[in-house]
């Protein structure tokens, strides 16, 4: 499958990333790396998450953040699509 990440997860993870890199990039960059691996393995596993809590999705707790990646699986498309990336303390759905 391939990973697609929506409009809104890219700008969610710019502003996550953003804000650690105020304080300290090199954590930022850390952060933002460990996201990019763990989602790159929903291309062949893309049920390693939870199921979401809204009906649809898909969560992934991102190790030693405190970030989580809302997903779809469109197994007809051959595809996951990356919706959001929140930090734990977001709401989740709003």
């Amino acid at each position: 499958m391939i990973i697609a990440w929506l409009p809104k997860a890219i700008a969610n993870r710019d502003e996550l990333i953003d804000y650690i890199a105020e304080e300290n990039p090199r954590a930022a960059i850390e952060h933002d790396d460990r996201i990019e691996a763990q989602v790159n393995h929903l291309a062949a596993h893309p049920e390693i998450g939870h199921a979401g809590r809204k009906k649809g999705t898909r969560e992934l707790v991102i190790a030693r953040t405190n970030f989580v990646v809302i997903y779809r699986v469109r197994p007809t498309a051959k595809r996951v699509e990356i919706i959001r990336v929140l930090h734990t303390s977001q709401a989740w759905p709003a």
